[in-house]
């Protein structure tokens, strides 16, 4: 099954644990983010990345734990985020983590595509459940 639909991202600066040497940055950001359409509910989750003296080249780590209700059913789920930026060349992976469904989404999976168009960001989830 498919949905779409809008969402709200606030990132927050936290403090890292490592710095980065060589013209790498090292950042660590908090995640908040509000869902809209028949995904709907928040997230919160934490952020790790790094950019690199190239610009348009970069790197992120996430994890997320989204609660909420999805098409009438309620419950959470953690997604887990890889992303890599080649010379300006995105790649974004965020899957399910099996076995982090809860309540009425226990048993989920899935994976979901995340869009930006002129400073709004969009879903697009593709799911098992």
């Amino acid at each position: 099954m498919k949905v779409k639909g809008e969402f709200e991202v606030k990132l927050n600066e936290l403090k890292g644990y490592a710095e980065g040497k060589e013209g790498i940055t090292l950042g660590r950001r908090s995640l908040d983010k509000t869902f809209h359409g028949k995904l709907s509910g928040e997230s919160k989750g934490e952020m790790l990345s790094t950019f690199t003296p190239k610009k348009g080249s970069a790197g992120y780590v996430a994890i997320e734990q989204f609660t909420g209700d999805l098409e009438g059913k309620s419950g959470s789920f953690v997604l887990q985020h890889f992303g890599t930026m080649a010379k300006g060349k995105e790649r974004l992976i965020l899957e399910v983590v099996p076995d982090s469904g809860t309540g009425d989404l226990s048993g989920i999976s899935g994976e979901m595509k995340i869009i930006r168009d002129n400073g709004k960001h969009y879903y697009e989830f593709d799911f098992k459940l």
